[in-house]
């Protein structure tokens, strides 16, 4: 999300700046292999990464499987999000993402590479030759964008040497067959591809023309074949890179707009893809910081939302996880800056603050060497209720029992951290001074009988609606010694106990408990 300005009620010391996209193991840039997800760092306040990378989205022809936050493609925000490359630019990026194409730009250039000529044209082509001759010079000048893009280095020439040939590969084909959707979609991607390529100092062509160009290809392709939803992606991503280029201007708005309504598309045909649902969820917090104030929150609720989702589709999904802590860090400023009274069903921004500092810590445990991540834990730890992860109110049932009357169960307090949930048996607490999310910290006496849940026993965990529960937001534990049911006080505050108990539970199997132990216990 954008850079979040205001902090916290106390002064955070300098907060990480986003590094470019989710990046360190895993590149920020679209690379022209197949690139699925993005992430970034928080400046004085932590900033988003982009799928691959922390605020680049990569992704194009196959998904890769869970690149690295790209540093380049953190935003900076007093969070920085997800995805970022050790060195950060200062947006997010958007990788291309590939899809599950049966041909794929990494099988383009590893063919390509033993390929001496494009193909020659089809005799039997049911177009005319007039048709053809339209078509091809229509194509010259796509070609003359391409061909004039030098690599920086002798890496970057003799990728682009191999790009160019595939354009004039693909050319001859839509001369061929100007309705070949395949190869219109795969030309895209040589644009794109291409436009990573060009020099930050090179005057022509202009990295926006060929994206440009590669819209206008996604687009035919997408005519031709509406539900070619890897075109959909890979094209909101082009779109978004263009719109980094203008700024917080009302053209880049208007691209971002595009760009969310293409990631949307994505989705509806590809519902299964926590990268279009993490980039989409990028797309709506650049667009949140352009948009009058009045539009802003519900653009930023709608954002939490995909974050989420992407997260529920896959629970390691680290650039996801930190980027929904930087939104809601935004949020928390905003709500801390604007100086609004908190309604009954409204979240504080202490509880914001502390909610961001969950998801934070939880995508540094899963990836311990993103400098992003370390950076914006820095920023936040103080804002977790320490030395647990979570402390809040559930309603529960008498101990022992799994079904009881209503007037039985009562609200009490729990406490999440890395080894168990466990209830706080009432005048059992040992109140310390009291942190930023405005919990206490408390001992509990293990004699007592109480509720408690290890981490190592669960099986899942799932909102519920059952008849048998209190009137509420329910909540299902299925562990190896039965099921727990407990209520939250609303729906919004079961979101925040699911994420985090499956994200204590991922980061347990993930064999990272002792990472997660020493960012809440010191």
């Amino acid at each position: 999300m954008p850079e979040p300005e205001s902090q916290n009620g106390h002064e955070p010391e300098p907060q990480p700046q986003p590094e470019a996209e989710p990046v360190p193991p895993e590149q920020p840039q679209p690379q022209l292999e197949p690139k699925s997800e993005p992430e970034p760092e928080p400046e004085p306040n932590p900033q988003p990464e982009s799928e691959p990378a922390p605020a680049q989205l990569d992704s194009k022809s196959e998904p890769k499987s869970d690149p690295a936050v790209n540093d380049a493609d953190l935003r900076e925000t007093t969070v920085h999000s997800n995805e970022a490359r050790t060195n950060p630019p200062p947006n997010p990026k958007l990788r291309k993402d590939e899809g599950s194409r049966t041909f794929t730009m990494r099988e383009l250039l590893n063919g390509l590479k033993t390929d001496s000529e494009p193909e020659r044209e089809d005799a039997n082509s049911p177009y005319s030759p007039e048709q053809q001759q339209q078509q091809a010079e229509q194509n010259n000048a796509t070609m003359d964008l391409i061909n004039s893009v030098v690599g920086a280095d002798e890496e970057g020439r003799s990728r682009q040497r191999i790009l160019t040939f595939a354009a004039r590969r693909y050319a001859t084909a839509i001369e061929r067959n100007p309705e070949d959707y395949d190869a219109l979609y795969n030309w895209a991607l040589v644009l794109q591809e291409s436009a990573d390529n060009v020099s930050a100092d090179s005057t022509s062509p202009s990295k926006d023309a060929l994206l440009e160009e590669a819209c206008k290809k996604y687009d035919e392709a997408t005519r031709l074949c509406p539900t070619l939803h890897d075109a959909f992606y890979n094209w909101a991503i082009a779109i978004s890179d263009r719109a980094k280029m203008r700024g917080r201007t009302k053209e880049a708005e208007e691209l971002w707009k595009q760009a969310t309504r293409n990631y949307e598309k994505a989705v509806q045909l590809n519902w299964n893809s926590p990268q279009a649902l993490n980039n989409w969820g990028l797309a709506l917090q650049e667009l949140s910081a352009i948009v009058p104030a009045r539009e802003k929150q519900k653009i930023v609720r709608t954002a939490i939302s995909k974050f989420r989702s992407a997260i529920q589709l896959q629970f390691d999904f680290h650039r996801a996880i930190y980027n929904l802590g930087t939104v809601l860090y935004g949020l928390a400023e905003d709500t801390l800056r604007t100086g609004g009274s908190v309604g009954v069903q409204e979240v504080s921004p202490n509880e914001l603050y502390s909610q961001s500092a969950i998801y934070i810590a939880a995508a540094h445990a899963l990836k311990p060497n993103y400098s992003v991540y370390s950076s914006a834990l820095r920023l936040v730890r103080s804002m977790l209720p320490l030395p647990h992860l979570k402390v809040g109110y559930l309603t529960a049932p008498p101990v022992g029992t799994t079904i009881a009357p209503h007037n039985d169960w009562k609200r009490s307090e729990f406490l999440l951290d890395h080894e168990k949930l466990q209830q706080i048996p009432r005048g059992e607490q040992k109140q310390v001074p009291q942190n930023l999310s405005g919990r206490s910290a408390d001992a509990v006496n293990g004699d007592k009988k109480s509720i408690k849940i290890d981490i190592a026993d669960i099986v899942s965990v799932s909102a519920c609606a059952d008849l048998t529960l209190p009137p509420g937001a329910g909540l299902c534990i299925d562990t190896n010694h039965g099921s727990v049911f407990l209520v939250a006080d609303s729906w919004e505050s079961l979101d925040g106990w699911l994420d985090a108990i499956r994200l204590v539970y991922t980061i347990y199997v993930r064999g990272k408990s002792d990472v997660l132990a020493g960012i809440i216990t010191g």
